[in-house]
């Protein structure tokens, strides 16, 4: 199957998420399929426990965004799903792409796909922070470091805490104690990222982000 239409590609992954917030297009699957996240939510004080993507604007009277989700979360094994991808990103010209704005990765394959993506659009920058850091791992210690073009950041899994040391970029949650690292800048610019683009930057170690 050839994708001779960016319609028929986002067809093919259940289309591509438009937030708000992000300057950019970003991918979200349903955060009831993460695999750390959902148990997090259920521990006081972590960084999942008032998970935005469990409630508002995701919550169950959206019927079109779950009806995307599950066609996302249907669609992440398909054969052309890299090749899907990387039409519509290419396509669109993309410099700048979100993974998972809700959700994360899940599973081993799933990491790979992506990393697939990153490879063969070397224009594009991705970030992507999640909480899957075994699959992470295993990606290091099979392959070595990410493409250049896709900035990983593991999250801290408790708010006020730092995140692990092993990791190059991560990301934290600062309510009561002060930010470590760079302070996302969003919480004083009415939620937006406006012209900052921290997140995809190799050179910032960890990015704090205010609980809200």
């Amino acid at each position: 199957m050839q994708f001779k239409t960016l319609d028929a590609a986002l067809r093919y992954v259940g289309g591509i998420s438009t937030t708000s917030k992000m300057p950019c297009p970003s991918y979200g699957l349903s955060a009831h399929q993460c695999i750390t996240g959902l148990r997090l939510a259920k521990i006081e004080g972590s960084t999942c426990s008032d998970c935005y993507a469990l409630k508002g604007f995701y919550g169950d009277w959206n019927k079109n965004l779950h009806h995307a989700h599950a066609q996302r979360a249907a669609s992440l094994y398909q054969p052309l799903w890299v090749d899907a991808m990387v039409f519509i990103i290419t396509r669109k010209k993309l410099e700048y792409f979100r993974w998972h704005d809700s959700g994360d990765i899940q599973s081993f394959q799933h990491l790979l796909n992506i990393v697939s993506v990153a490879e063969k659009c070397p224009g594009t920058k991705f970030w992507m922070p999640t909480r899957e850091k075994k699959f992470i791992f295993q990606y290091t210690e099979t392959f070595g470091d990410f493409p250049k073009n896709l900035i990983v950041r593991v999250s801290a899994t408790m708010m006020d805490t730092p995140a692990s040391p092993e990791f190059k970029n991560t990301s934290t949650v600062h309510r009561d104690k002060k930010p470590i690292g760079f302070t996302c800048l969003s919480s004083k610019q009415e939620g937006k990222c406006l012209d900052c683009r921290e997140c995809w930057n190799p050179k910032r170690k960890n990015i704090s982000y205010a609980y809200h």
